[in-house]
C-alpha cells in the first residue's frame, strides 16, 4: 500500500480575527462580591474550621443535553472554564495580593483581570443531578458564565515538580497567602439526597 503523503490542516482554515463563545451554564455561588471570595478552588492555608462553600453550576438544557455528562459522575474534581464577566479591563501587570508589593506581568500571574476574561477553576465535584453540578471550593462569583466543564485527570493536570516562578521564591522565603473570608455567608445550595 503506498504511502499518503501528510495533510495540511494548518491552511484549510484561516486564522480568526475574533471568536465568539456562548456561555453553556451559570455559577450559582455564595459568593457575591470580590472581597472575601476565595482566590483559588483550592487553598494552601486555611482556618482550622473552615468549610469549602458549596455551589451549584447549572447548565442550559438548549446548549447541553444531559447525555453529555455522562461518565462524569467518576471524576473528584473538574475544570470549570468560565467568563468573568465582571472584569471589562485589563492591566498589562498587576500587584497580587501574596508576597512583597511587586507588580508583576499579567500572564505571570492568576488575575482576574486578563486580556480575556477567562477563569480557569478546579472545584471538587460532588454530585451531579440532571444538568446541575454540585461543586465543593467554588473560586468564582454567583452568576459568572460557565463556557466549558472537563474532567480533571491528575496524570496530565497535575504537575506537583514543576517550577513556579516567583511563587516558589515566595515559598522559600515563607511568605504566606491569606484569604479574606467573609463573616456572612448566603446559604448553600441544597444537594440532592
Amino acid at each position: 500500500m503506498p504511502k499518503l503523503p501528510p495533510k495540511d490542516y494548518i491552511q484549510a482554515v484561516k486564522f480568526p480575527s475574533t471568536v465568539t463563545l456562548a456561555p453553556i451554564g451559570v455559577v450559582h455561588s455564595p459568593y457575591t462580591e470580590r472581597h472575601g471570595t476565595p482566590r483559588q478552588a483550592q487553598l494552601r492555608d486555611v482556618p482550622p474550621d473552615y468549610q469549602p462553600a458549596i455551589a451549584r453550576i447549572e447548565l442550559f438544557r438548549d446548549r447541553i443535553p444531559p447525555i453529555a455528562l455522562k461518565d462524569l459522575d467518576g471524576f473528584e474534581r473538574i475544570w470549570v472554564i468560565a467568563w468573568l464577566h465582571l472584569n471589562e479591563n485589563w492591566n498589562p501587570t498587576v500587584l497580587p495580593p501574596r508576597g512583597p508589593k511587586v507588580r508583576r506581568g499579567t500572564l505571570a500571574t492568576r488575575a482576574p483581570h486578563r486580556p480575556n476574561p477567562i477563569g480557569l477553576s478546579a472545584p471538587r465535584l460532588r454530585a451531579i443531578d440532571g444538568l446541575t453540578l454540585y461543586v465543593e471550593g467554588i473560586d468564582l462569583l454567583d452568576q459568572t458564565p460557565v463556557l466549558d466543564i472537563k474532567p480533571y485527570v491528575t496524570y496530565c493536570d497535575a504537575f506537583p515538580t514543576a517550577k513556579c516562578g516567583y511563587v516558589d521564591d515566595l515559598d522559600a522565603q515563607g511568605t504566606q497567602e491569606v484569604d479574606i473570608f467573609g463573616v456572612h455567608r448566603p446559604p448553600v445550595p441544597t444537594e440532592p439526597t
